[in-house]
């Protein structure tokens, strides 16, 4: 048996620490010392680690773990009361992207300026780099939120929400682009999975809430089944998400996490999965986002490419969800905070181009530029985060904090 992956761990959690440590005292995030470290470890720079199925396994239990969190951190009330403004910065940060993403592919994909060996026509392929542009992964945001403490802000439920419905959009939009160039894929279908599993994720909400919370409220303080009872449940809404509905199991994860976070024992649950988090998880995912990228070699006009992507994927996302945000009647300062918190394409813009790719939607040649837009969105966005959520109203008890009535009596009952 091959023990290398206990030396890899080893040197992975170290790394990711040490250069958390290095970011935070240059006044930026830990998470992009972690990102910086896969970075650095991985085959773009030193190739001392490569990625294992191992290291993805754990990286995707990671990111389960945390958006699992993330759910059971959520206001529930907060987050439906902006259900309706969720959908329309989701639907603006998806339709500004992807026009802006289908503008510059087609001033670059080409003949005489980029040749592109994808099978589909010059059509569908600049419509799908637009589509890899309309991808947020929301976990990213969701560490710095949580690490700056402002997840449960009134930006951080618009953020949280906007995403998981972009990822729902990104989805369809994947499915509209890939049943042009693959028969076998019916848009119907895919739309009664999706719609599905909300009807199943409210059934299920409802069955286990009652169940548990009535188990809860009849069992002794701080029981170790509550922990792994509660961590059965994500896992098994992460997998039906996943398997039976085409879904991200992400996103089952942050219902399953929302769902639990009504009962009692919630902030004791909360407790010990930040614990597991952030001691192995969490470190693995963010740095085997920087394992996965590998750097072929670009002429001058892949090179300009690359950096015009880089500036659409920022841009485009900034203008079209601050905008929904602002169409909603936020404040300019958190239309700005949802733009920025919505920037970041991570392992999400890397599954769409492979997909991409294996249907002949994406060429080659423009595979380069997708890694290096996602890794520098990725690396920009808590950066970005820290610097915005520190412009806005100057008050010791932020009134954007304390939005909901329930952190408003929680207030009370501390004072």
């Amino acid at each position: 048996m091959d023990y290398s992956y206990l030396l890899d761990l080893a040197i992975i959690l170290l790394c990711t620490k040490l250069l958390g440590l290095a970011t935070r005292r240059v006044q930026m995030p830990q998470v992009v010392g972690a990102l910086l470290a896969g970075l650095i470890l991985g085959p773009a720079v030193f190739g001392i680690l490569e990625e294992t199925a191992f290291i993805t396994s754990v990286a995707e239990l990671g990111v389960i773990v945390l958006m699992f969190c993330a759910g059971m951190e959520t206001d529930i009330n907060e987050l439906k009361a902006s259900g309706k403004a969720s959908f329309v910065i989701a639907m603006c940060g998806v339709l500004v992207p992807l026009a802006g993403g289908f503008a510059l592919s087609y001033l670059f994909n080409r003949p005489g300026v980029i040749e592109s060996d994808a099978a589909a026509s010059l059509m569908l392929q600049n419509i799908f780099i637009g589509i890899i542009l309309t991808a947020t992964s929301v976990s990213i945001s969701v560490e710095t939120l949580k690490e700056l403490g402002k997840l449960k802000t009134r930006s951080g439920n618009a953020i949280l929400g906007a995403a998981i419905i972009d990822d729902i959009l990104g989805i369809i939009g994947l499915t509209i682009v890939t049943s042009m160039a693959d028969s076998s894929v019916s848009i119907a279908v895919v739309l009664l999975k999706i719609l599905g599993f909300f009807v199943f994720a409210a059934v299920v909400g409802v069955v286990v809430y009652r169940w548990y919370h009535s188990w809860v409220d009849h069992a002794e303080k701080g029981l170790r089944r509550h922990v792994i009872l509660a961590f059965v449940f994500c896992l098994v809404m992460s997998y039906c998400a996943e398997e039976f509905f085409g879904v991200a199991d992400i996103t089952g994860a942050f219902f399953a996490g929302l769902i639990i976070a009504n009962t009692e024992k919630a902030e004791y649950l909360q407790e010990r999965f930040n614990t597991i988090s952030y001691l192995l998880l969490s470190p693995v995912f963010f740095a085997s986002i920087g394992l996965k990228v590998v750097l072929p070699k670009m002429d001058s006009t892949i090179v300009i490419f690359s950096v015009l992507l880089v500036i659409v994927a920022v841009v485009t996302k900034i203008i079209g969800c601050g905008f929904g945000a602002k169409i909603c009647h936020y404040k300019n300062y958190q239309c700005r905070r949802i733009g920025v918190g919505m920037i970041s394409r991570g392992e999400v813009a890397l599954i769409v181009a492979n997909k991409g790719m294996a249907l002949g939607l994406l060429g080659s040649v423009f595979l380069g530029p997708v890694i290096i837009m996602v890794v520098l969105t990725t690396i920009v966005t808590p950066v970005l985060l820290k610097i915005i959520f520190r412009k806005g109203p100057d008050l010791p008890v932020p009134k954007e904090q304390e939005i909901s009535s329930f952190y408003e009596n929680m207030g009370e009952k501390k004072q």
